[in-house]
């Protein structure tokens, strides 16, 4: 079983900056992708940025040149620098990992974090 522990949610003022981090643990051998997903009340979950093992970033055009992902694959975590925050952004911020293996060939697996909370105020 893979746990994912997310931090450094918060509150902050509009035009603020946020880093979540999120780490996974566990038995694991790889992750294919990492990637933040965000739901805000009453809307859905979306993805708001993703990173492949290999490096490939995909944004979603709302964060776009606000948002950095980045991950440390020795470390098995992904981070999330969050700029020019606006208070659309407040949302519950989720934590995903699609193709985790826990050992070489292995059985691909998908976990989610539990969420931190971000906040926005204008």
């Amino acid at each position: 079983q893979v746990q994912l522990v997310e931090s450094g949610g918060g509150s902050v003022q509009a035009g603020g900056s946020l880093r979540l981090s999120c780490a996974a643990s566990g038995r694991i051998f790889s992750i294919n992708v990492m990637a933040w997903h965000r739901q805000a009340p009453g809307k859905q979950r979306d993805l708001v940025a993703s990173i492949t093992r290999g490096g490939s970033t995909y944004y979603a055009d709302s964060v776009k040149g606000r948002f950095t992902i980045s991950r440390d694959n020795a470390e098995n975590t992904v981070y999330l620098q969050m700029n020019i925050l606006k208070s659309e952004d407040t949302a519950v911020y989720y934590c995903y990992t699609g193709g985790v293996q826990a050992y070489p060939g292995g059985a691909l697996s998908n976990y989610w974090g539990r969420g931190t909370q971000v906040t926005v105020s204008s």
